[in-house]
């Protein structure tokens, strides 16, 4: 039987002040770090969102160390909401943390929906190694050329998604280049209610292929 991550719960110190942070070792020595970023900070996003919780466990289930937090302003990190531009410095940090925990190690970026939208931007400044965005925010992203991160990079969106058009996210992923792999989900909503393990394998199968 796998053993479940080690978890641990810390403070990074942000740009904004203290943010609050959960970190989840696998089993063996990491061979990598996933920052995980969660939904919007204004509507009930937390780094304890399950579609959050399912990105983390699919990092550790690949032996990558797996740091997840709450953007300024939201559970106990402190701060105020900022519209993305301070997000994406709390990103930053969180990815500062996660490279001195695994030093040396390749780095990915995950998100979920306004957290996909800040984890794009992070990729692209970090030169990270590996990005996961799962029902992107695109509307948040600006023109497709502003942000195209050039690692592997997959989108898992769900095609009656009520919140993400899902034509908007093609349209948007048809403008880039180069262009991510997109997995689309039928049937499923924002929340991948009854998907989820079916969204972590998907998960996990991308990240092996692209960190062996």
């Amino acid at each position: 039987m796998a053993r479940s991550p080690q978890s641990e719960k810390l403070v990074i110190d942000g740009p904004a002040g203290r943010l609050e942070a959960l970190v989840e070792a696998p089993a063996s020595v990491p061979r990598g770090a996933a920052v995980v970023c969660h939904p919007h900070p204004l509507h009930g996003g937390t780094m304890q969102n399950k579609v959050v919780h399912t990105l983390a466990r699919a990092f550790t289930a690949c032996d990558m160390l797996a740091l997840r937090f709450n953007f300024r302003g939201v559970g106990e990190s402190e701060g105020d909401y900022d519209e993305g531009r301070g997000e994406l410095e709390d990103a930053l940090a969180a990815a500062r943390e996660a490279g001195r925990r695994v030093p040396g190690a390749p780095l990915w970026l995950a998100g979920f929906s306004f957290g996909a939208a800040v984890a794009i931007r992070a990729a692209v400044e970090l030169g990270a190694a590996g990005l996961v965005s799962v029902a992107p925010a695109v509307g948040r992203l600006g023109a497709p050329g502003d942000a195209v991160p050039r690692c592997p990079w997959l989108v898992v969106q769900g095609d009656e998604d009520e919140l993400v058009n899902v034509d908007d996210t093609i349209e948007w992923l048809n403008a880039l280049d180069p262009g991510p792999e997109l997995r689309v989900f039928p049937g499923a909503s924002h929340f991948f209610h009854g998907r989820l393990v079916e969204l972590r394998r998907t998960v996990e199968a991308f990240v092996r292929e692209h960190s062996s």
